[in-house]
């Protein structure tokens, strides 16, 4: 209960509360508007710190499975933050502008990707030394462009499995495309939205740097908690994998052996039987000659 009020008081200080004008608001926000004051609906931080530990809580089990988050923010104020934070655990982001089709169209962002990544190899291990000074200039100013726009997904090999977006309303043709592929949606929801738009809303100022900054944050970390958890379970398993190798190899080695000492016993046996068996037959051999010869001697008497 403590850290719900800790949790609360810096969400206070941050401003998460302030909503928008109240001739702004959308109806099915209301859940989540505690009051109104000179015109502004302050938003619930109850109901904030309950969506704010839920999508915590979500995000770990996402980040646990090894499965990619975006990070979606193109509004001034949330750039620098969420950059640095999705850079901070690793995840995909876009902080500079959206291209329609980035996720339902993944395909062809991905050879933009790869465009890109190729004129940066080019121009690094000096394939494109021989070029002109001004061709060499317009693919440098190409692979600038693209950085911006695609920079921050350029490690993403395939579509996300979760979205977090600062402003949903901002953000809606990102959350069009997400809810057409079945990606899970995480959203700050500010007083002039509709919360029932995404799977996560956490009711929150969308447009106060600290405020997006502490929402962000707090997302981080569970995300970054998520991470070394399966990072530990990695470990364990491979230890497991070692000593059970290990064991393996003792039980294979101890059997090898017990089945060397069997051979040797049963070559020591054949080789006893062998002569036995040979001095039978030579036997057998001269009690036949000594019948044959009794069967010749009468003949030579007579």
């Amino acid at each position: 209960m403590e850290q719900n009020t800790s949790l609360q008081q810096q969400l206070l200080d941050a401003g998460v509360h302030f909503g928008h004008l109240k001739k702004k608001w959308n109806p099915k926000m209301l859940p989540y508007i505690f009051a109104e004051k000179k015109g502004i609906h302050i938003i619930d931080l109850n109901k904030t710190v309950e969506g704010l530990q839920d999508a915590a809580a979500a995000l770990k089990q996402i980040a646990k499975s090894g499965r990619k988050i975006m990070f979606v923010a193109t509004k001034k104020q949330a750039k620098e933050i969420v950059t640095e934070c999705a850079q901070r655990v690793n995840m995909p982001y876009v902080t500079e502008r959206w291209l329609g089709g980035m996720l339902t169209n993944f395909n062809t962002v991905r050879k933009s990707v790869k465009k890109m990544q190729s004129i940066e190899k080019m121009l690094n291990d000096g394939t494109l030394d021989s070029i002109t000074k001004k061709e060499r200039l317009t693919l440098t100013r190409d692979k600038e462009k693209m950085e911006k726009v695609l920079g921050g997904i350029a490690q993403m090999s395939r579509t996300p499995a979760a979205l977090f977006m600062v402003d949903i309303g901002h953000e809606h043709i990102a959350l069009a495309e997400a809810k057409r592929l079945n990606i899970t949606t995480f959203g700050m929801v500010d007083t002039n939205c509709d919360p029932n738009k995404v799977d996560f809303a956490i009711p929150a100022n969308d447009d106060a740097t600290k405020s997006i900054a502490i929402i962000v944050n707090y997302l981080t970390a569970a995300i970054a908690e998520g991470l070394e958890e399966r990072q530990a379970s990695k470990d364990e398993e491979t230890e497991e994998e070692v000593a059970e190798n290990t064991r393996n190899f003792d039980i294979e080695g101890g059997e090898a052996e017990r089945e060397r000492g069997g051979r040797g016993r049963g070559r020591g046996n054949a080789g006893g039987g062998a002569p036995g068996a040979g001095g039978g037959g030579q036997r057998r051999r001269g009690t036949g000659g000594g019948a044959a010869g009794g069967g010749r001697r009468p003949g030579g008497g007579r």
